[in-house]
């Protein structure tokens, strides 16, 4: 069995499944402060000692006994699905990665070229760019054409689903509307050396100092189309995880019923 996308601590207390653009750099912050009595010294998707990732082949053994037994708390975090593509736009394709590039290298002048996504012009219409954008992400989702979906904007029933189609059991989904206060709920569910102050809670990596300032609210990049394609793309994620197909309210319209999501994404 396999587990990918998930961070463990090193007692093997908790599992966090990694989905992009929902917080996960201050998660997996919390989760290494546990076991070490301080935050990682930069990026902790750069991290490669002191936590556990499956993407660590030294690690795969003990995150599989860990989700395997039952015994450590399990828990992903999810995002209203209109916030986080818009995210992932504004850091991954408008904004400049840490390493000083574009992200995935040439992504940007594909786009350009076969959509008129532009965000190298100085001003550029950030609307019209996005929307653009928007056919791009379906085409990747729904016909993996051009390429199949980034991380950071595939769905994030996708995400959790590897977890629950092999076995794994979430204890809790917490939504990043509800940040500070549900981190602090689990925080409080698993063992740890230290426990971090929380209030006010942290912030890392947030994607506002990577690209250009968001000059609209949030429902004002969406007219019907784009409502209807962000709708037909995450369909799942707006009813498992109960957001609002409205854009104006981000945050869930309901609890979400962890018998439901397992039961919808056992694959079964």
């Amino acid at each position: 069995m396999k587990f990918p996308g998930c961070w463990m601590d090193l007692e093997s207390k908790v599992i966090y499944r990694v989905v992009p653009k929902c917080a996960c750099s201050t998660i997996g912050q919390i989760i290494y402060y546990g076991n070490h009595g301080k935050y990682f010294d930069g990026d902790i998707h750069d991290a490669t000692t002191d936590i556990h990732k499956w993407g660590f082949t030294e690690s795969q053994d003990h995150i599989r006994a860990a989700v395997t037994s039952g015994d450590a708390y399990i828990f992903a975090s999810v995002r209203n699905p209109y916030s986080r593509v818009l995210s992932s736009f504004f850091d991954k394709i408008a904004g400049i990665q840490r390493n000083g590039q574009r992200y995935r290298g040439d992504l940007v002048p594909q786009l350009y070229r076969n959509y008129g996504v532009d965000v190298e012009t100085e001003g550029f219409d950030q609307i019209a760019s996005f929307r653009r954008f928007l056919l791009f992400v379906r085409d990747t989702i729904k016909f993996r054409k051009p390429m199949h979906p980034d991380i950071h904007w595939s769905d994030m029933s996708g995400h959790i689903g590897t977890l629950i189609e092999n076995g794994g059991k979430l204890n809790r989904i917490i939504s990043t509307e509800n940040f500070a206060k549900e981190m602090v709920e689990v925080a409080n569910s698993y063992e740890k050396k230290h426990m971090p102050e929380l209030d006010p809670m942290p912030r890392f990596n947030e994607s506002s100092g990577h690209g250009p300032k968001q000059e609209f609210k949030l429902e004002e990049y969406f007219d019907d189309l784009s409502r209807h394609i962000v709708y037909d793309i995450y369909k799942n994620d707006f009813d498992l995880f109960k957001y609002d197909t409205d854009p104006s309210n981000r945050k869930p319209i309901g609890e979400i019923d962890l018998d439901e999501v397992h039961a919808r994404l056992s694959g079964k």
